[in-house]
C-alpha cells in the first residue's frame, strides 16, 4: 500500500495551450493516506479518468508529478508502479474457469499453488463466487463476470493501490447496491488504498470516506459525504451533491449585509468587502422552512416521495425547493420562507466566501 501524493499536476492531449480549455486537468494537488478509502467524483468529461490514468502510469501528465510514499513515479510504467486497476467493463478470459481468473494474476508472479488456493477462496468467499469457481467464465452474467474482475484485483496482496474505474455501470441498478457494500466491506478487511471513479453521487458517497469533486478539469472540493453535504466550497458541489440539489439564488452585499431582492438574508460568513463579479446564496432545500415572515414566494408544485414532501416555490430571485415532513401542512398560493442561517451560504464568482 502507499500514500500517493499528486504535486502541481495538469494535463492536456494538446500539442499547445492557449486557453484553460485546452487543459483536460488543471493544477491538482492532492494527498491520500495509505489504506484509505477515496473517490473521485464529477460529471463526464471533468477529468477524473484522466486523472486515473496518469496515477496508474497509462498517461504521462503534461506537468507535475505523482509521489509513492515520496517517491517519484512519474516517469514509471503501470508495471513498476504495482497498481491494480479494475475497468468499465469486464475484462475476463472467457475460456478460463473462474477459480483460473482468479489465479492469473498470482501465477503470473510465481505464487505458490498452496497461496494461490488460499487467496482465490478467500476472495471468491467474499464476493460470493465459490459456488462457480470450477465454471467457465463465459457463462457468467455480466455482474458475475464484474466480480471476477473486481477479484482479480483484489486478490493481490502486494499492490500500492487498488484503482476502480466506474465499475458498476454494467450492473443492474438492483445488484449495484449490494456490490457497494460489499466494496465497502471488502475495504475495511483487507484496508489497501483504494480510489473509485464514478459520475454517480450515491456510489461515491457510499463508498468513500473522502470524496473529490471534479467539476472542468479542476477539484473544487475534497471532504467527506457530510461535509460535501453540508457546506459545499463552491456552488457546483452543491448543485451536484444532494437530491434535489442546493437552491442557488442571486444576492447583493452591502456593507457586509446580504440581500436578495431587499429581504435580508441572515448567515455566519463575516463579509468585509465585494470584489466579486457575481454573488450568490446557497442553501439546500433541507435547511428551508416556511414562516410567516420572510423571504416572499409563490407555491408551484407539492410532490410527496412518501418519506418526505418535496415543494417547488419560485421567488423574484428564481426558484427555491423546499423538503418538508410528510406531517408539514404546505401553504397554498403564496407563502415565506425563512433559511438555516447555520447552512445559509454567500458565494462569491462561485467560491463560498468564509
Amino acid at each position: 500500500m502507499s500514500k500517493i501524493t499528486l504535486q502541481n499536476l495538469s494535463h492536456s492531449y494538446l500539442k499547445t495551450q492557449n486557453q484553460k480549455e485546452d487543459w483536460a486537468l488543471r493544477n491538482v494537488n492532492i494527498e491520500w493516506q495509505d489504506g484509505g478509502a477515496y473517490a473521485l467524483l464529477g460529471p463526464s468529461g471533468c477529468g477524473k479518468t484522466t486523472l486515473l490514468n496518469i496515477i496508474s502510469g497509462l498517461l504521462q501528465p503534461t506537468e507535475g508529478q505523482i509521489l509513492f510514499n515520496g517517491e517519484d513515479v512519474t516517469n514509471k510504467n503501470p508495471v513498476e508502479r504495482n497498481i491494480a486497476q479494475i475497468f468499465q467493463f469486464p475484462v475476463i478470459y472467457d475460456t478460463m474457469s473462474v477459480f483460473d481468473n482468479l489465479a492469473f494474476p498470482l501465477k503470473n508472479r510465481g505464487i505458490s499453488q498452496q497461496e494461490i488456493d488460499q487467496k482465490v477462496n478467500e476472495i471468491a468467499e467474499m464476493l460470493e463466487l465459490t459456488s462457480t469457481l470450477h465454471n467457465r467464465a463465459s457463462g457468467l452474467t455480466a455482474d458475475g463476470k464484474q466480480k471476477i474482475s473486481l477479484g482479480r484485483g483484489l486478490v493481490r496482496s502486494d499492490v500500492n493501490v487498488i484503482m476502480f474505474d466506474e465499475p458498476l455501470t454494467v450492473i443492474d441498478p438492483h445488484l449495484k447496491w449490494i456490490l457497494r457494500s460489499k466494496l465497502k466491506e471488502l475495504h475495511q478487511k483487507i484496508n489497501r488504498t483504494m480510489i473509485y471513479v464514478t459520475h454517480d453521487q450515491t456510489e461515491a458517497l457510499t463508498f468513500a470516506d473522502q470524496v473529490v469533486v471534479m467539476h472542468e478539469a479542476e477539484i473544487v472540493q475534497v471532504g467527506t459525504p457530510v461535509e460535501l453535504f453540508e457546506k459545499p466550497k463552491h456552488t457546483f458541489v452543491g448543485h451536484f451533491i444532494g437530491s434535489p440539489g442546493m437552491n442557488i439564488l442571486p444576492c447583493k452585499i452591502d456593507n457586509g449585509n446580504i440581500s436578495i431582492n431587499g429581504n435580508k438574508i441572515e448567515t455566519k460568513a463575516n463579509i468585509k468587502g465585494n470584489s466579486f463579479s457575481k454573488t450568490e446564496v446557497g442553501i439546500r432545500p433541507e435547511f428551508v422552512e416556511f414562516n410567516k415572515e420572510g423571504l416572499p414566494v409563490k407555491i408551484l408544485k407539492v410532490s410527496n416521495t412518501g418519506r418526505h414532501k418535496i415543494v417547488d416555490t419560485e421567488s423574484e430571485s428564481g426558484k427555491i425547493k423546499v423538503i418538508a415532513k410528510p406531517s408539514d401542512e404546505i401553504p397554498s398560493g403564496s407563502a415565506f420562507l425563512n433559511f438555516n442561517k447555520d447552512y445559509t451560504y454567500v458565494y462569491g464568482d462561485n467560491w463560498i466566501i468564509e
